[in-house]
């Protein structure tokens, strides 16, 4: 008889985003002549832009070509994306990542949740709490994080990290050393950051303990400030103990055309063994690489123009971000976020749980935002607003919201 991985029954319920659709869609059903403004996930809403549309049009014209038609794609993706990604978000910040250490893919939230594949299922895990619930879900999925603890809301073998007002929402060094250390900054998410020194010391912690760093980089397109780093590889000794992951659909807006890359460094090993070869390894037999129409449009990201275009772009998303941070400050919100990330963290009000303002929000401001408690333990209390919309929207929500 088959049997099925029990390990996906240990999963609280349906994905955070999930629950959220369903509660939406009852109320829009319920109620269809309100106008519902989606601030919860985090979706993009501009179009691509034209040094972008231009290159997937000529993409498209050379597939019709037999001279210049591509089939399947090199197992790390096209060497004109990765000499270009090496380029631009490596060497020209001082970071010595070569081409071959990038491995292209169809988005970062994909290698998030397939990088805990090439490690043992003894290894023992470290979240920030609230986190991205995908790094959890991802290894209870492989048997690695125990069993599921209701009544405290998380997993028996999996290391939480509190991120909370008092630590300026960064995690400390846990009391029991982990064996993978899950990191995001700019953070999802709280918005939160964290400056090269204190990155340095996450570096220092994992190469003195033997431990891994996934670090989760997809919005350090939206940093602003000079002494937050773009990449752990800033840091030194980065290359023997992390693994960093980037994606295209926050700086340029591919959610729905999807693309993203991992850096695994050929320095970084364990049990004597390259992570590189392992990824690579396992990216080869389950993968079959990013469109090659998907990868030059990729590549005109990294040309001057296209560069110029997604600054505009994160520039739309973070003057929105000021709107909601400013105008949740002028109402009495405690907020913090919205500086170097496009998300806003607040805490609810009147002790709300994350959920009864999440209702609330719903159906007296006719505003979806995302309750904290869904990232975490440490999220209850909290919740959670994009810049992702338009403007004006962003602009008619706040004030909904102030009215409250």
């Amino acid at each position: 008889m088959t049997r099925i991985n029990n390990n996906y029954l240990k999963l609280p319920g349906s994905y955070l985003f999930s629950n959220i659709a369903k509660k939406v869609n009852e109320f829009t059903a319920a109620n269809p002549d309100k106008k519902i403004i989606r601030l919860g996930i985090g979706d993009v809403t501009r179009p691509l832009t034209p040094t972008i549309i231009r290159s997937l049009h000529d993409a498209v014209d050379e597939m019709a070509d037999e001279k210049t038609f591509k089939g399947y794609a090199p197992d790390l993706g096209y060497s004109f994306l990765r000499e270009a990604i090496a380029r631009v978000d490596y060497k020209e910040r001082g970071c010595d990542i070569a081409p071959d250490e990038i491995f292209v893919s169809d988005g970062a939230k994909c290698d998030s949740g397939n990088i805990q594949e090439i490690f043992s299922v003894d290894n023992k895990i470290a979240v920030c709490d609230p986190v991205y619930p995908v790094y959890v879900d991802s290894n209870v999925m492989a048997g690695r994080a125990g069993d599921y603890i209701s009544s405290e809301e998380r997993f028996s073998n999996v290391i939480y990290m509190p991120c909370t007002e008092d630590n300026g929402f960064a995690p400390e060094f846990p009391e029991e050393t982990p064996d993978i250390i899950y990191l995001c900054f700019p953070n999802n998410p709280t918005g939160a950051t964290v400056n090269k020194d204190a990155l340095q010391k996450w570096v220092d912690y994992a190469n003195k303990n033997g431990s891994v760093i996934i670090y989760d980089a997809a919005y350090e397109a939206y940093i602003s400030e000079d002494d937050v780093p773009h990449s752990i590889y800033e840091c030194t000794g980065a290359k023997t103990c992390a693994i960093e992951l980037h994606s295209f659909s926050k700086n340029a807006g591919f959610t729905g055309v999807r693309l993203g890359y991992t850096v695994i460094p050929k320095e970084l090993e364990r049990d004597g063994v390259k992570l590189h070869s392992l990824w690579a390894r396992r990216h080869s037999t389950k993968y079959n690489g990013a469109p090659y129409i998907v990868q030059k449009a990729g590549k005109a990201v990294y040309s001057p123009e296209g560069q110029n275009e997604i600054k505009g772009l994160v520039g739309y998303y973070m003057k929105n971000a000021s709107y909601i941070l400013n105008g949740l400050k002028e109402a009495g919100f405690t907020v913090s976020g919205g500086v170097n990330a496009p998300y806003i963290w607040l805490k609810t009000p009147q002790n709300m749980t994350s959920w009864d303002f999440f209702d609330h929000l719903l159906t007296k401001a006719n505003v979806v935002g995302t309750p904290g408690s869904g990232f975490g333990p440490h999220g209850e209390g909290y919740f959670r607003l994009t810049a992702f919309g338009s403007y004006e929207n962003t602009v008619e929500a706040v004030d909904r919201i102030k009215k409250l």
